[in-house]
């Protein structure tokens, strides 16, 4: 949800904002350039690279497989085909390929916090979207939050009609394209409807015990990470290795979504429909 200490996301970012976001340099990526694993992105006004949100995704999984000690060629292969790597692969030496397929392709290059998760949920349920929008959680918020977000795939798949309104509220949000303007009733509609899915969407993480779960795994995760807690910031980057630290607040500003005004205009008023809501009754909130 939106909120006034949370600045609405850009539609591009530089190649140094995308570096810092990504855990990279500006070096490392005119070297994936080079070699054709990352396609360069189209210069802006001003003649510098502005990079999207694909180009975002597909760094962000170039980082997690170079990570994981895999090879460019290996990397190539993954996205040549995005299909799990299959187990008659030759190039089973590479950790990331063994645990790409251990764990059902990319899913499995994600913390073992929210691979965890995900496993619970029914074969195929999960899409390649889902997958880059826990990609984009693990790198804003750590893996706790990202595993938090898996939550709420395993509370969908468990009440299959809010994936289909799911998609219905997406739908909606993405036709805010630039030809609908800010004050269009559509956009109050769209925001709406949002509000309204959270709602379903939460009494559903209480009513299927994902919400006991979820406080379970913040206490496990205290427990196993208080020693390190303050070596480590929002964005799971180690300051005690010496990597320039981001805030939370920075990390949002540095990951584009294609937004137009009027979607982010939508973005402002769902997040007011929430800040203005009375907290629901427990009764209310379990049915």
């Amino acid at each position: 949800m939106h909120s006034s200490l949370i600045p609405l996301p850009p539609r591009q970012v530089g190649i140094a904002d995308a570096a810092q976001f990504a855990g990279t340099t500006p070096e490392a990526i005119r070297r994936y350039h080079g070699i054709g694993l990352l396609p360069e992105p189209e210069q802006g006004s001003e003649g510098h690279r502005q990079y999207g949100y694909d180009d975002m995704i597909r760094l962000l999984w170039i980082r997690k497989m170079v990570d994981a000690g895999m090879g460019m060629d290996d990397i190539r292969e993954v996205f040549a085909d995005p299909a799990p790597v299959g187990a008659d692969s030759g190039r089973g030496a590479a950790v990331g390929v063994k645990r790409m397929r251990t764990l059902e392709g990319r899913m499995g290059l994600l913390s073992d916090v929210v691979t965890g998760r995900l496993k619970e949920l029914p074969e195929g349920w999960l899409r390649q979207t889902d997958l880059d929008n826990l990609l984009v959680m693990e790198q804003i918020f750590g893996p706790l939050g990202a595993a938090v977000n898996a939550g709420r795939y395993a509370a969908m798949a468990a009440h299959p009609g809010l994936r289909e309104e799911s998609d219905r509220v997406e739908a909606a949000e993405e036709a805010l394209d630039d030809t609908v303007a800010v004050d269009d009733p559509r956009v109050a509609r769209a925001a709406a409807e949002r509000h309204a899915f959270e709602g379903k969407l939460d009494a559903a993480i209480i009513n299927c015990g994902q919400a006991q779960r979820d406080d379970e795994l913040f206490e496990s995760w205290d427990a196993l990470h208080s020693a390190g807690a303050a070596s480590e910031n929002a964005t799971g980057q180690d300051v005690s290795r010496g990597e320039k630290h981001v805030s939370l607040i920075d990390a949002v500003g540095m990951m584009p979504y294609d937004y137009s005004p009027a979607r982010l205009q939508c973005l402002k008023l769902t997040g007011e429909l929430a800040a203005n809501e009375p907290p629901a009754a427990p009764a209310a909130a379990a049915r």
